[in-house]
């Protein structure tokens, strides 16, 4: 299936910092699909992710950059236009985060 560039736009401006994924999902109460509640629910949870981690002495900050690789993939898969999850964690998100988008 061939998203447009709207829906490509609000799926990767989802992943650049908190204040985009804001802008992202104003974007996306506009013109709501499916891949930009995909995208939302993943960088949410990758940003709450980090946050948490952060707080945790070393382990956290290790962790904090299996984070950052998984942001990397999220962003690849969004410039793609795939709905692809996050491994280990992306189906957790699309779950808990169901009624967000």
């Amino acid at each position: 299936m061939t998203e447009s560039t709207e829906d490509k736009t609000v799926a990767i401006v989802s992943y650049i910092t908190i204040i985009g994924w804001v802008v992202a999902i104003i974007l996306h109460s506009n013109n709501k699909t499916e891949l930009g509640a995909f995208h939302l629910r993943q960088s949410l949870g990758l940003f709450l992710t980090g946050i948490v981690l952060w707080w945790i002495p070393i382990l956290g900050w290790i962790l904090n950059l299996v984070v950052l690789a998984f942001w990397i993939l999220g962003l690849i898969y969004a410039i793609q236009g795939d709905k692809k999850a996050i491994p280990l964690v992306g189906d957790f998100y699309q779950n808990i985060f169901n009624g967000l988008a």
